[in-house]
């Protein structure tokens, strides 16, 4: 039978002189399992709550931006070489830009007629300045509408831009995508190709064929280092 003093008794409260005596520890030998657990179980919440409290105060490093943006972008930036490369553009809006303590940002967008009138072609460029978080473990996810539609084409590396570039077609095989980071910041150049039969609204014509993809790509990279030369800092 077990004769402990606290299972002999009733289970009743400490009297009042030990809780408020700091010095009145009873000298009844080691602590018991339950007692161990518990003082463990305290001590371990200290520590990681200190960790937790270590690690969230430490400073978070924030991206290098060597780049800066315009509210007039279009202005800017002509994307020469993808004209060339599309037949000219014919018209080119600065879109709304943004400047918060987190992102900078600024975009423009192209729009020109195939030759024979049946179709047309666009270019969108969006530059961001992420100046507070690191985009590179997101990049490859592409922006938020790709993840919500998807994209059955894969991204290919594009060695010798930027920190990391990224390329791919469209997934009709007409138009491209390519994405730059260096450091804090992105640029995303997207070309798309579409066309209209005369007289049938609404149906796929035959519009001129889009340019080669390889010479789509050399076009783009060739503007891509324009575009970041002409931004550049300093």
């Amino acid at each position: 039978m077990i004769g402990e003093p606290e299972l002999d008794g009733a289970w009743e409260s400490a009297r009042p002189a030990e809780v408020a005596q700091d010095d009145a520890v009873p000298a009844r030998g080691p602590l018991r399992p339950w007692q161990w657990v518990a003082a463990t179980v305290v001590a371990t919440s200290a520590l990681w709550a200190g960790g937790l409290y270590a690690f969230g105060g430490l400073p978070v490093a924030e991206p290098e931006v060597r780049y800066a943006v315009t509210d007039d972008l279009c202005g800017q930036f002509k994307a020469p070489a993808l004209g060339r490369a599309v037949g000219g553009f014919t018209d080119s809006t600065s879109n709304k830009a943004g400047r918060h303590p987190a992102m900078d940002w600024a975009s423009c967008s192209y729009d020109g007629d195939s030759p024979d009138g049946s179709g047309g072609f666009s270019l969108m460029v969006l530059v961001e300045l992420h100046k507070k978080t690191d985009p590179g473990p997101e990049f490859a996810l592409g922006s938020y509408y790709e993840r919500i539609l998807g994209a059955d084409v894969p991204w290919e590396e594009m060695p010798g831009l930027g920190e990391q570039a990224l390329v791919r077609s469209s997934e009709a095989g007409e138009g491209l995508q390519l994405r730059v980071r260096d450091g804090g910041a992105v640029f995303s150049f997207e070309v798309m190709f579409f066309g209209l039969s005369e007289g049938e609204p609404g149906l796929q014509g035959k519009e001129a064929p889009p340019p080669d993809q390889d010479a789509l790509t050399a076009a783009a990279v060739e503007d891509a280092r324009a575009l970041m030369a002409a931004l550049r800092k300093g």
